[in-house]
């Protein structure tokens, strides 16, 4: 063992070890039990960032600890590599995206390596080979078949520089979250999953996953959004067509005073073919974004179509408007408007000067301000007829029944979750295997003719448009029904649907003959699933829903695919910045700049080092490129080596809540190691140790083998429950402290460190692994540390002979005593009195009570 701890030496060769000797590689094995332990593969930008970084170790620590327990661990990788981004950098580098994909890939592979994870990369996939996605392709014909999947005209958000659909949640302030482009509401041929055929089973389910985050549980729960209400119908005066509307207020029925449809809704268009001021309007409706989420913030519009719609129970005529609050995706587009009631209602009508009618009032008789504000509580019926005098609970009941007698409305669940529209209009996608023929319509890829290749080395016009439109090779076809001239689909899938079943083809990737195979069954579910809540809704979702499918076609027996849930934190870092004289901000990289702190390290000056001349600090926030605060996590594993980088991630916060980037931190974490080195160091210098003889040990000695072993209590909660690897690691620094402080080098004095210094080690192994691999064998061991068993507790260690207690006279410390475990509270009483300190304090009071607080302290009350 070398004397100085040089990582940059270390590291490489450890990792090599791991290599040469397939470290990480797992089969299936029956008789032990496993663990598959995952974390949400990255998107192949190039580069890794911290984000990265805390996300892959947090896993890695995880799938080392639960190896140590002797569980059969997968831990794999691979690639999101379909999607905008990398078409979009191709375009601009002037490459094709798959060139520029696999480039990334192998870079970003050879990061992924010097961060020392334990992954099986014989299993290494990635989601924009013909290997992986023919799978889907197949599949998506399967689900064809039964059923589950359709094409309809729909209203999407349509980007006009990306040109392609975005989903509600890829639309920021109205504009594309990539292009930046105003959106547009066009409506267009989509291809959809049934993901609603599923809606109750997904909603029901997420009371049987203890594992995941409460938030997120939530969050799926609103997403879902499940309502008991009522499908009611409105005539339209002059016409025999009906609005249908649904409501989860019946109750508020009688207060209707006009109903607003949506901008693209057949009557709406309708009306605006003689109405150019109408067609003007709907026309603006089109750039506006229509994520549900803004609704209720955004400012109302509308106009009136001049139609006029029927009450179903009053007979009563009332103006239908065009209205932008209204979405053609939610519902049927239209919806029974009761301003009195609903404050987005209300909104509208006192802009557009609409009737306002009471019908509600206040179960505890206080009277209702409508010049305010709706009133949106629930209670009793006013001016509503028959109605008049119930609850709106009773309401409902009744009001429904009547509906439904009259054949006007039936009951109805209805869902907030829609159909999951799989179809853009990018190239760098998986090709939807779908072929057009005149005569045969829609016709599903033959499995023999399985995958369809997405065409490689391509060219991008100015326009930007996906090449494979341009492609007469590729699109032009034969019908497999009919045998005549087709046309082969040119959209492609939503990156979501690689994403939705890529655990599962981690158990099994050299399967060629089926999507998957008796594997997954081994492995599925994953164990412990790790990755930002930002992906709580859709990924998460849709990788539920993939799974039921896949149940359901039978090719796994469990219902869900990841039993627990780790949500991370994010990475933080300062920032700081000079306003620039046109506007807007220069931001600077913390390392360029030099910055001056009070006393509670708060900044109070900053200076850029380049000229010296003052910057302002702009606080501290999510490292990103557009505030320059990121850190290069290759700059820092060259610099400090990767298990420093480990340590200070895992030791700057718990996993779930955010990390603040701190240089002084990681120059703390070098130091810690380099102390674990020396300690090893120095204590093998000394030559080699006894065999440990725990009968045989005095006072000081048994105090730090019971230090040892209540870390590694500890520290196993610490990992196995709680994952507070924060709180792991400082339990081991406290023993480091101890150990440094224990100067016995009898014998057994030096086979008390030898142990304690192994369990260190062992204990540090899956946070620290590549210097942990090097101590453990100069500690004697020959076998690898990363297939040594984490250490167990000696309960034997834990039993304490000999107590220190702190003694306090009035709540205040004025000395300890040293006493025997056996010693009685009356014996313990009269030590403290004696004590020598203590009795400075007790001179001229009268000891009133002496309280005893077994195992802790002595308090003495006087006066």
């Amino acid at each position: 063992m070398q004397e100085q701890y040089s990582p940059q030496t270390l590291e490489p060769q450890v990792q090599q070890f791991w290599d040469a000797n397939r470290a990480f590689e797992v089969k299936e094995d029956p008789d032990r039990e496993k663990y598959y332990c995952l974390s949400m593969f990255p998107y192949p930008s190039g580069v890794l960032h911290m984000g990265h970084v805390r996300n892959y170790t947090i896993g890695d620590v995880i799938a080392r600890f639960q190896r140590m327990r002797g569980k059969n661990v997968l831990q794999p990788m691979g690639w999101d590599a379909f999607g905008l981004p990398a078409e979009n950098a191709a375009i601009k580098n002037n490459t094709a995206p798959a060139a520029w994909t696999y480039k990334n890939i192998d870079y970003m592979r050879t990061q992924l390596k010097s961060m020392g994870l334990g992954i099986d990369w014989s299993r290494e996939i990635a989601t924009c080979t013909p290997e992986y996605y023919r799978w889907e392709q197949w599949f998506f014909t399967q689900l064809y078949e039964k059923g589950l999947v359709y094409r309809k005209k729909s209203t999407v958000n349509w980007d006009p520089v990306d040109q392609t659909v975005l989903a509600n949640e890829q639309v920021i302030d109205g504009r594309g979250w990539r292009s930046g482009a105003l959106i547009e509401q066009r409506e267009i041929d989509q291809w959809f999953l049934k993901i609603t055929a599923y809606a109750d089973e997904l909603l029901e389910e997420i009371n049987n996953m203890p594992g995941w985050p409460q938030q997120v549980r939530t969050m799926q729960e609103n997403w879902i959004g499940r309502s008991e209400g009522v499908e009611l119908e409105f005539g339209l005066q002059g016409s025999d067509s009906k609005l249908s509307v649904f409501t989860t207020r019946p109750d508020t029925l009688m207060g209707v005073t006009y109903v607003a449809v949506a901008a693209q809704h057949p009557l709406a268009l309708q009306s605006a073919v003689s109405n150019p001021d109408l067609a003007a309007f709907i026309d603006d409706c089109k750039q506006v974004k229509v994520a549900e989420a803004d609704m209720a913030t955004m400012e109302k519009k509308g106009m009136a179509t001049g139609a006029m719609a029927i009450h179903p129970l009053t007979g009563e005529a009332v103006p239908v408007m065009v209205a932008n609050f209204v979405l053609m995706s939610y519902g049927s587009g239209a919806v029974m408007a009761v301003p009195a009631h609903d404050q987005r209602d209300w909104e509208f009508a006192q802009a557009y000067g609409l009737a306002v009618k009471q019908v509600i009032a206040s179960l505890d008789g206080r009277e209702v301000d409508l010049s305010a504000a709706a009133f949106t509580e629930k209670g009793v019926l006013i001016d509503s007829g028959e109605f008049s005098g119930l609850t709106s609970a009773e309401a409902f009941e009744a009001i429904a029944n009547h509906l439904t007698a009259n054949a006007k409305g039936r009951r109805r669940v209805n869902f907030r979750l829609r159909d999951w529209g799989v179809s853009r209009q990018r190239y760098w996608g998986c090709p939807i295997p779908i072929i057009y023929c005149d005569d045969c319509g829609a016709v599903p890829v033959p499995e023999k003719d399985l995958p369809v290749v997405l065409p490689e080395d391509v060219t991008f016009d100015e326009t930007g448009g996906s090449p494979i439109k341009r492609m007469p090779e590729f699109y032009q076809t034969t019908c497999p029904c009919c045998g005549k001239p087709a046309t082969r689909e040119t959209d492609t899938f939503d990156t979501f649907f690689e994403s939705s079943w890529y655990y599962a083809r981690y158990t099994c990737p050299d399967s060629n003959e089926a999507m998957l195979d008796s594997r997954a069954n081994y492995w599925l579910p994953v164990d412990q699933y790790i990755g930002g809540i930002e992906h709580a809704i859709l990924h998460l979702l849709y990788s539920r829903f993939f799974h039921k499918l896949m149940r359901d076609a039978g090719m796994v027996e469990s219902d869900e695919p990841f039993n627990n849930l780790l949500t991370q934190g994010m990475v933080l870092a300062e920032t700081f910045f000079r306003d620039k004289e046109t506007g807007g901000q220069d931001w600077f990289a913390p390392n360029a700049v030099s910055v001056e702190r009070d006393d509670k390290g708060r900044v109070v000056g900053a200076t850029l080092l380049a000229d010296g001349q003052s910057v302002q600090a702009g606080g501290v926030t999510k490292m990103s490129k557009s505030k320059n605060n990121g850190v290069d996590p290759q700059e820092m594993i060259e610099k400090f080596g990767a298990d420093t980088l480990r340590l200070f991630s895992m030791f700057a916060a718990p996993p779930d809540q955010s990390m603040e980037w701190s240089d002084s931190g990681v120059e703390g974490a070098q130091r810690f190691l380099r102390r674990l080195w020396k300690q090893v160091f120095d204590h093998l210098a000394l030559g080699a140790t006894v065999a440990l003889n725990v009968g045989s040990l005095d006072d000081a000695q048994q105090a730090l083998r019971r230090k040892v072993h209540q870390t590694v209590q500890k520290v196993t909660d610490d990992m196995a429950r709680r994952h507070t690897f924060n709180t792991a690691i400082a339990a081991n620094m406290e023993l480091s402290n101890d150990i440094a402080r224990f100067t016995d080098e009898s014998e057994q004095g030096r086979a008390v460190r030898h142990e304690a210094l192994e369990k260190a080690v062992l204990m540090l192994a899956p946070i620290i692994p590549h210097i942990c691999h090097t101590l453990w064998n100069a500690l004697g061991d020959n076998a690898a540390v990363v297939d040594a068993s984490w250490p167990e507790v000696d309960s034997a260690a834990l039993v304490q002979n000999t107590l220190e207690l702190i003694v306090q006279v009035n709540g205040k410390v004025r000395g300890k005593i040293q006493v025997s475990a056996a010693t009685s509270e009356d014996d313990i009483k009269a030590a403290a009195l004696s004590n020598e300190n203590v009795c400075k304090f007790l001179s001229g009071v009268t000891v009133q009570k002496v309280i005893v607080v077994k195992g802790r302290l002595v308090n003495i009350v006087a006066n």
